[in-house]
């Protein structure tokens, strides 16, 4: 056995003797995986934090506010950090056409989990859902959809458009 541990769609490859190499990958590659990572990371932070908050009775949606921002404020500084390693391991190229067309592929595949989290949010106008749920369910569709979208570009990346 050669290989203690090989990835193909990882950036960081662990190849034989242990010696760590960086992938071939484009910058746009890259930062898809920054966000990725630091997407799951912060906002599964906030879900556990939305959770404790959920099970007080007394809870509003000015009760969120200090996790959420806080949230926001620790993505976008793990993100700038993220984006400046990925730069310094392999340069931050410009974008080409193959780039622009696999994000264009990922966005539109992605699309339609927003569309219908705000469809879902105008039906819960409708039935007069408590205000927490309906913004959270926003955020979630919110979320969903960059997830799928940045895990759709890392499988375009690596088999191709």
């Amino acid at each position: 056995m050669s290989t203690i541990l090989y990835t193909k769609s990882s950036i960081l490859t662990i190849a034989k003797g242990g010696k760590v190499s960086i992938m071939n990958a484009s910058f746009e590659e890259r930062s898809a995986w920054v966000q990725l990572v630091t997407l799951l990371m912060i906002m599964g932070g906030y879900v556990i934090g939305a959770w404790g908050i959920a099970g007080n009775a007394e809870a509003t949606l000015m009760s969120y506010l200090p996790l959420f921002a806080g949230a926001v404020v620790l993505l976008i500084i793990l993100m700038v950090i993220g984006h400046i390693v990925a730069t310094f391991f392999g340069g931050a190229g410009e974008k080409d056409e193959r780039d622009k067309l696999i994000v264009w592929r990922a966005e539109s595949n992605a699309s339609w989990v927003l569309g219908a989290g705000a469809m879902i949010a105008i039906g819960g106008l409708i039935y007069e859902v408590g205000s927490i749920w309906i913004a959270h369910g926003l955020l979630l569709s919110l979320l969903l959809s960059a997830l799928l979208k940045l895990t759709m570009q890392l499988i375009y990346y690596r088999r191709g458009v």
